[in-house]
Formats: structure tokens, C-alpha cells, sequence
């Protein structure tokens, strides 16, 4: 933002501002590539992306991260998988099953204690379960194993730690 006394006081500078005070010639480059989609590997095919490549910009922590630790909070950030990977979303899941039982309403702060107890019911012995269900699925992906081969290696030995190095072998004779 302009900094107080300026003309422009309190108005975003914008990404050219920014990257000319920073020593960027960028009279020839676009905004940003076209759907945000830059080539790979690029690092300076347009101001967007030298701006995302700053270290200033890529280690500033995000406004839930800064809220959840000033609470005494940790954030983590799961990588973006299908849901049998990330518990938290099995979880979420059980979560919208309870609140469809709640009664219907259109105030804001009924929703919003439906939310918060739908998501408190939730017990911590499913959670757990949740993420051993995830956990078999990582490892059935890890041995080598496609969707359907892992949802039924993962259903078979639901009370395993691991799957069996001979999962490959039974898959075969099970035909699937």
C-alpha cells in the first residue's frame, strides 16, 4: 500500500509498483499469464509470477495461520487429495451426516450452532478410525495398488497396521 502521506495514501500499489521499487524491468511484461496458467518453470514470464517468487512473499503466513497460532493453534496444511487420503475429511463427512438431523432453519446463528455441535458429536475413537482408514489407503497407493485394488485391500485388512507384502499376490488370485 502507499504509504501515509503519499497522494495515492492507503491505496494497493499494485504488482509493477512493487517489482520497479525492487529493481524488476517489467515495461514489457504482462499482469499475469493467461488463466494464471505460466509455463512451467518459469520464474519471470510475467509480474504475478516474479511477485510469487519473491522469498518475502512465498514465507509470509497466512491470516488463518497467524490467527490459529496467536490462539495457541497449529495449523497443518494437507497436500490436496482425494478424500480417502485426508481423514479430516471423512470427519467432515460424519460431521454433515449429524447436522442433516438438526432441524431446518434460516438463521445464521442457528446454522451456526448446528455447525459447531455437529462438529463436536464427532468422536474422537471415529476420527481415529478415520485416519487409519486413510493410512491403509496411503499405503496400499504406496505398494502400487490402483483405486479399487486399495479400497478392497483396505476393507480386507481393516485391522492391520500395514498391508501385507503379499497383497499384490492375493489381488491376483481375487481377480481384481
Amino acid at each position: 500500500y502507499w504509504p501515509e502521506g503519499h497522494e495515492k495514501s492507503g491505496l494497493f500499489k499494485g504488482m509493477a509498483t512493487i517489482l520497479t521499487e525492487r529493481g524488476f524491468d517489467v515495461t514489457k511484461l504482462k499482469a499475469q499469464c493467461k488463466n494464471f496458467e505460466c509455463v512451467a518453470g518459469a520464474t519471470d514470464c510475467c509480474c504475478h509470477r516474479i511477485l510469487y517468487c519473491q522469498p518475502d512473499f512465498t514465507n509470509v503466513k497466512s491470516f488463518l495461520e497467524t490467527t490459529c497460532k496467536a490462539r495457541g493453534f497449529h495449523v497443518i496444511f494437507l497436500p490436496k487429495f482425494h478424500c480417502e487420503l485426508n481423514f479430516i475429511e471423512q470427519c467432515w463427512g460424519f460431521a454433515k451426516q449429524i447436522y442433516r438431523t438438526y432441524p431446518m432453519s434460516t438463521k445464521d446463528s442457528d446454522l451456526e450452532i448446528n455447525v459447531v455441535n455437529a462438529l463436536d458429536s464427532v468422536p474422537i475413537a471415529s476420527m481415529r478410525r478415520f485416519a487409519i482408514r486413510s493410512w491403509h489407503f496411503m499405503d496400499a497407493y504406496h505398494k502400487g495398488l490402483n483405486g479399487s485394488q486399495a479400497a478392497w485391500a483396505a476393507k480386507k485388512y481393516c485391522g492391520h497396521r500395514v498391508l501385507p507384502d503379499s497383497i499384490l499376490t492375493e489381488l491376483d488370485a481375487a481377480h481384481i
